[in-house]
């Protein structure tokens, strides 16, 4: 190399060292502030309807008990007719159906049937009235069964 030479005396182009992953952009502070916020309404929605359902799980609980217990008793009928009627004010809030006894329960429950109503009048009827008289008129097994029917329909 000579002295004379003014191309030898040129350094290679210096590269300014880079800016390192901390503080991350503003865009990426937008998008963790989006993730953050869809992360806590999914949460939020979850248990809404984690709550909105406890009543049916509940109720599904209580039937499965009643299976375990079911006995042609008066006091039986008269758990299975309180479990329809607990059901029955959840998913009917605004016609009041804890208020009814009687024949206007039977026919709540008949119109409120999911199917084949005409048939399940002598299983209702019995159901019902089981609940208060000593020989019940219907098996507990009619009543398990009309009442699965009832609360999937309603539920």
């Amino acid at each position: 190399m000579t002295p004379q030479d003014p191309l030898a005396q040129l350094r290679d182009i210096q590269l300014p060292a880079t800016g390192g992953w901390w503080p991350p952009a503003p865009g990426w502070w937008l998008l963790a502030m989006a993730v953050v916020l869809c992360v806590l309404a999914a949460s939020w929605f979850a248990v809404r309807q984690h709550r909105k359902h406890l009543w049916k799980r509940t109720s599904r609980h209580e039937l499965a008990r009643l299976k375990q217990s079911a006995a042609p008793t008066p006091e039986w009928f008269a758990g299975i007719n309180a479990l329809l009627k607990r059901t029955a004010r959840q998913a009917f809030p605004d016609r009041h159906p804890e208020a009814l006894t009687g024949q206007q329960w039977i026919e709540f429950l008949l119109e409120t049937a999911p199917r084949d109503r005409i048939a399940s009048r002598p299983v209702v009827e019995g159901m019902v009235a089981s609940a208060w008289q000593p020989r019940p008129s219907v098996q507990p097994d009619q009543a398990l069964d009309f009442a699965r029917a009832w609360m999937e329909a309603v539920s």
